[in-house]
């Protein structure tokens, strides 16, 4: 990801702010917030709200209060209370805004959880932080190998360094309960740090590590999508899609979140529709539904035991049909419900600009022409006047 104002280096971060993909107008962050109270001043005899939102590896934020009434904006790097020793993390909001966002991730103003912040980060805490950033990928490809051999059922999916470097955090994914007791210990004893495991689901994985989708464009988990629901084969079915777990499963190997996206309109539009396992009686015989067009409004029936040839009728008209039956009124045949849909024509569009044929530019070749002037061109110039040329 890049910045509109900057051009992307070969390893994919922003040329202009080296920063590891941020800026300072945080516009490279993933699940930014565009903070339109930045240009307002606040009301005369009000203080400005002092929580600041921070963001740490992989998006993950968090809210800490400016109790040192440092001037700071969004991009800064500062140095944070933690558990044990201190942490480091880039300022993303900042104002009344944060209220805003403690209120919608139902974190409440007074929680203890919510530490300080307690300066602008100095030249020694960067370099530290970064050289702790720069052991990650080393001791996560270690670390995988420690719990291979100890044949723990676990995948190691990420680690994060506290910004001073005496603690690691491992996120790792696992389907049962997992015993890594002696792996903590394997893994203080070589890396000399204090490790904490944190699992997490599938989902939350993906999102922390990113991706492409099979759309085109980056996982929705990973830039914009917050919330994490759960998604069954009902809504591939209300869709009307075919039940392909290589086509519906994301990269996590659950089902995709964006078949929740539309489910709800397909829902208002089934309201309306007759069940699929409808039947209808006529005097040629019982007619099954095959298929249903939600967006046209049609249904496809076929005779039993002339599976081959299906008949289209509207919604409408399976209920006209169904009411019939519940009155045990003739019904004919299906036929004389499809011969009164209108068939739509198909548009024409007219070629204005006559390019039609693909072949337009395989004309053949006027070699004649081009032999003609060939020859003039190896014709001798005459020395005299009078001379003609050979």
């Amino acid at each position: 990801m890049g910045c509109s104002s900057c051009s992307t280096n070969t390893d994919g971060t922003p040329r202009g702010c080296k920063n590891n993909g941020t800026c300072g107008s945080d516009g490279c962050n993933k699940l930014t917030v565009f903070d339109w109270l930045a240009n307002m001043s606040s009301p005369s005899g009000q203080e400005d709200f002092n929580g600041v939102e921070l963001r740490f590896k992989n998006g993950r934020k968090s809210f800490f209060y400016n109790t040192e009434s440092l001037s700071l904006s969004i991009g800064d790097i500062v140095t944070t209370q933690a558990a044990s020793g201190y942490d480091v993390g880039i300022v993303t909001l900042t104002g009344g805004l944060v209220k805003v966002q403690m209120k919608k991730k139902s974190v409440p103003e007074d929680s203890p959880e919510i530490l300080k912040i307690y300066r602008k980060s100095s030249q020694s805490d960067i370099d530290r932080w970064v050289s702790s950033r720069d052991r990650e990928e080393t001791i996560k490809k270690r670390s995988r190998e420690m719990a291979i051999a100890l044949s723990l059922k676990m995948k190691i999916s990420d680690v994060e360094f506290q910004g001073d470097g005496s603690k690691a955090t491992f996120y790792y994914t696992a389907e049962s309960r997992v015993d890594f007791r002696q792996l903590i210990k394997n893994m203080a004893q070589e890396f000399s740090i204090r490790i904490e495991m944190r699992q997490v689901g599938l989902r939350q994985e993906a999102s922390r590590l990113g991706g492409v989708g099979s759309c085109g464009r980056e996982l929705c988990c990973s830039t914009w999508l917050t919330d994490f629901r759960s998604v069954s084969t009902s809504a591939a079915r209300y869709q009307q899609l075919a039940l392909n777990p290589q086509k519906l499963a994301g990269q996590c190997g659950k089902l995709k979140c964006c078949l929740n996206f539309e489910l709800d309109t397909y829902q208002d539009a089934l309201k309306g529709f007759p069940k699929s396992d409808t039947k209808l009686y006529t005097e040629k015989g019982l007619a099954v539904c095959q298929k249903v067009d939600i967006f046209k409004g049609l249904m496809w029936f076929a005779y039993k035991g002339d599976w081959a040839n299906w008949h289209t009728l509207t919604t409408d008209q399976v209920k006209e049909i169904k009411a019939l039956n519940a009155k045990k009124s003739p019904v004919a045949a299906l036929e004389e419900y499809t011969s009164q849909l209108i068939v739509e024509e198909k548009s024409t569009f007219e070629n204005v600009v006559g390019q039609d044929s693909l072949t337009r530019f395989d004309r053949p070749k006027n070699t004649k022409r081009r032999r003609n002037k060939s020859k003039n061109r190896n014709r001798k110039k005459p020395q005299n006047k009078n001379q003609k040329p050979t």
